[in-house]
């Protein structure tokens, strides 16, 4: 009975979870779900009139690039057609050396997906995916061709104008209908930061939750790497924004400075300090308002003007302790952080202004360093190990019981094992994926194998998927879904050979 309990728990989720987000959709989610959808679209009808042999690869290629934002889909097309294009090379070179022998092509072909998926795991988003498309695009290649060799190439040139046909079309409509720009994107997610470090300060300096505030410190260090992300994303977009990308950088290392020093100060709190009271109740004061106060951040000079005053108090020492036991090398340095506190915030608060107001010229401040990315090589040769072995089982499964339709489960397991290796849960990740599925099934059915074999056509296959793709798209807009693919992708491929 328990076990019922949890399977009935798990089935209800899979319900649920894509409608969490569809409740409320915000008239970006729109957007975005429209302009997903019509792209897709189009890119079906082009494949078709192209005539080229898979046309939903066109279509779910739009589907997988989809970003919110125009310079994420440029930046995701790019990396996913170079790892299209990698992968297509290994699956001609692989299948050329052992295409006639079944055991060593599936090894090597593991193999190659276990070295993808270890430079997959060292590197992040954008090119992390490309790297781990490159190894399981090998696979889809490959294995359509076991046998027949000769048409490697052929498949490979078809998969790649395939996903050049998407990824243009989803560029060309993500920039053309009411496009959401990474340049305005940086500057509303760093008037985010700027208050949710605000908010931060405030419970710091008030001895707030440290669960809280341990919560609030990692979406703002997630923040701020996604602030640095997008900085590629804004100069794939127009080249022009060269001339702000520095002040990006400068920004987000002084948004990293003033949260390191607010969790020093609230580490190291001392309440009966005489000298540094009034200058934390100052900075408390300051912050409150700032989190409280609705467009705060439309005019920066006020704030700027008072964080300087403070900044300026802090760093004038007291001449002699008041208290005769005070710790006056530790009044000193509590004082010189609340001074860093306080400019580092109104640095940040000037990179914004740099930013909405940028100058036509680079600046010549010295810059400031790039953000550490840490690798984890252990982490990724495991991952590696992990998504070899896994295809290879699965893949002597398939040759051992020669059963046909395992050659589809061996594609499955390599994408997933390979495209999720790197998150931070791979499991549930794989859950979502698993559960996005066992939701497209059902409509997959109705769709492709009742709805357009009794009336065929590009017409009724719009009027049949539409009402389901659109909500799909929506869900894609919440983060908590990107995971799951959406039932739209299986239904183009399930329904797409009874279009015409």
């Amino acid at each position: 009975m328990q076990r019922l309990g949890v399977t009935w728990m798990r089935l209800k989720a899979f319900v649920e979870i894509p409608l969490n987000g569809l409740t409320q959709p915000t008239r970006s989610d729109w957007i975005f779900a429209l302009r997903t959808v019509s792209a897709g679209l189009i890119a079906l009808l082009a494949a078709y009139a192209l005539k080229l042999d898979h046309p939903q690869w066109a279509m779910m290629t739009v589907f997988i690039v989809a970003q919110p934002v125009a310079g994420m889909v440029l930046a995701k097309g790019f990396y996913r057609l170079l790892g299209t294009l990698a992968g297509g090379v290994a699956a001609i070179g692989i299948t050329s050396l052992f295409g006639t022998n079944p055991w060593l092509l599936v090894t090597a072909l593991a193999l190659w997906i276990g070295v993808c998926t270890l430079v997959s795991s060292l590197l992040r988003n954008p090119e992390a995916y490309g790297a781990a498309l490159a190894g399981y695009t090998a696979m889809i290649i490959s294995l359509p061709a076991f046998g027949q060799p000769h048409l490697v190439v052929d498949l490979a040139i078809a998969r790649c104008a395939e996903i050049v046909l998407g990824i243009v079309c989803a560029g060309v409509t993500s920039r053309l209908i009411l496009p959401k720009l990474a340049a305005d994107a940086i500057i509303s997610r760093l008037k985010r930061s700027i208050l949710d470090l605000a908010d931060y300060a405030g419970g710091a300096f008030s001895g707030g939750d440290p669960a809280s505030l341990a919560a609030l410190q990692r979406k703002l260090i997630t923040d701020a790497q996604t602030l640095a992300e997008m900085r590629t994303y804004a100069r794939l977009e127009a080249p022009s924004f060269a001339t702000r990308a520095h002040p990006v950088r400068r920004t987000i290392g002084q948004l990293l400075w003033a949260l390191s020093a607010a969790r020093a100060l609230h580490t190291h709190a001392a309440p009966k300090n005489a000298a540094l009271i009034p200058v934390r109740s100052e900075l408390k004061t300051l912050v409150g308002e700032l989190a409280a106060t609705p467009g705060a951040l439309d005019d920066t000079g006020p704030w700027v003007a008072r964080l300087d005053a403070i900044a300026s108090k802090a760093r004038e020492a007291p001449a002699a302790p008041a208290d005769p036991g005070e710790d006056r090398v530790g009044t000193i340095t509590r004082l010189t952080i609340a001074a860093d506190f306080a400019e580092a915030l109104k640095q940040v608060m000037r990179g914004l202004d740099a930013l909405r107001s940028p100058v036509s010229r680079p600046s010549r401040e010295r810059q400031q360093p790039a953000l550490v990315v840490h690798r984890d090589y252990h982490a990724a040769w495991r991952n590696a190990v992990r998504a070899a072995l896994a295809t290879l089982l699965v893949a002597a499964f398939w040759l051992t019981t020669k059963w046909s339709e395992a050659a589809g489960t061996v594609i499955l397991v390599a994408v997933v094992s390979s495209l999720f290796a790197a998150r931070p849960d791979p499991v549930q990740s794989a859950w979502g994926f698993f559960t996005g599925t066992l939701i497209a099934l059902p409509f997959a059915f109705l769709v492709g194998q009742i709805a357009l074999p009794a009336l065929p056509g590009f017409g009724w296959f719009m009027l049949f998927v539409v009402p389901i793709m659109v909500p799909a798209a929506l869900g894609m807009a919440n983060p908590r879904h990107v995971a799951s693919p959406p039932p739209s992708l299986s239904i183009s491929s399930l329904s797409s050979a009874r279009i015409s």
